[in-house]
């Protein structure tokens, strides 16, 4: 790599159990996933230049054809915008707290294999990597909290108007296994849950199923988080619930209780779907855990949809039964990797 040049890698992200629990003051178990990431490239430069991606990014078109095409299946959304805003986040921050930066330049690019709308982080993978790209060209890691950095990348996040909660940040910048609990308590009086890594060793072979074009995820909006505000208590008990099944997960991993685990991720689908009803799940969605339980096997959703993390406590011969059930419905599936902490580098 040529000199002054930095490299940074941030994993995809799936919500094991207790999700969507963390918007909530609930917890949440989470892993990084090594099958997919985000790389930033920081080079020193003479102007401050964002890179758009070739693909990504795309302002050439052959048609008018190609143009609406693309929009309709991709969005208007690259990932230029999400490097502008962590820039825009990091230097605000850095200024608030009296972090002094040096002036010089960079260009920042972005690659990214990550499925597109698959609920496994996609956009706060570039972040976050483009966030450690910032720590070490500027030489602050060791002034800015490890604790704190996921809510930079989520404060990025919500200046384009995106929607989320700080379990995928916390997944992407600690790495590995984490243990979340995000009581009101801790985010009143310290602006941030308590995170807690764990043994990635602790858990069983698990696999990740998605759709390849995963056409109906999140185009109905969902009225939940607005009932839980109202004080509805269906929602509040129910979300309660689901936040109890990551503090039950963290003791069934440690103590390795297979069979409790997987009770407990159905549960966790079972307990979104009766908050957030079908038309909000989507009937892809739906048919993507079906087709893990049609064969014994647990599973969920990795995110808020288009992806789903199963278990299969009976072995390979259920794997086999998995892979042809998915084949046939025309849904992918990839055994999981995770990936190891990110925390002995700072």
């Amino acid at each position: 790599m040529a000199e002054g040049v930095i490299e940074h890698r941030s994993y995809a992200r799936v919500g094991l159990l207790g999700n969507p629990s963390d918007v909530y003051f609930g917890r949440t178990i989470s892993f990084s996933l090594s099958n997919f990431w985000a790389t930033v490239v920081l080079r020193p430069s003479d102007e401050l230049v964002i890179t758009p991606h070739p693909k990504h990014d795309l302002v050439n078109f052959s048609s008018l054809d190609h143009l609406v095409n693309r929009l309709q299946s991709e969005g208007y959304y690259g990932g230029v915008r999400l490097l502008m805003a962590i820039c825009k986040v990091f230097y605000n921050y850095c200024r608030e707290h009296k972090i002094s930066l040096h002036q010089r330049k960079f260009a920042l690019s972005y690659d990214t294999n990550i499925p597109r709308q698959a609920g496994l982080s996609g956009s706060s993978a570039i972040v976050s990597a483009a966030l450690n790209c910032l720590l070490d060209f500027y030489k602050v890691r060791d002034q800015i909290k490890v604790e704190i950095r996921p809510n930079l990348v989520l404060s990025a996040e919500k200046e384009l108007g995106i929607v989320a909660g700080l379990q995928d940040r916390v997944a992407q910048i600690y790495g590995g296994l984490v243990y979340m609990e995000f009581s009101q308590e801790h985010m009143d009086k310290l602006g941030h849950g308590i995170y807690t890594p764990m043994d990635i060793n602790l858990l069983p072979p698990l696999h990740l199923v998605y759709a390849e074009n995963p056409s109906d995820s999140g185009k109905v909006h969902s009225t939940v988080k607005q009932r839980w505000l109202d004080g509805d208590k269906f929602i509040i008990t129910t979300m309660a619930e689901v936040a109890d099944l990551a503090l039950h997960g963290k003791t069934a991993i440690l103590e390795k209780n297979y069979s409790k685990l997987a009770e407990l991720m159905n549960r966790n689908f079972d307990l979104r779907r009766s908050m957030f009803g079908d038309d909000v799940i989507g009937a892809l969605n739906i048919k993507m855990v079906e087709a893990a339980r049609k064969v014994g096997a647990a599973s969920k959703f990795t995110g808020s949809g288009g992806a789903v993390i199963v278990f299969c406590p009976n072995g390979q011969s259920q794997v086999k039964l998995l892979e042809e059930e998915c084949q046939k419905a025309g849904f992918i599936v990839e055994p999981v990797k995770i990936a190891q902490s990110n925390l002995s580098r700072g």
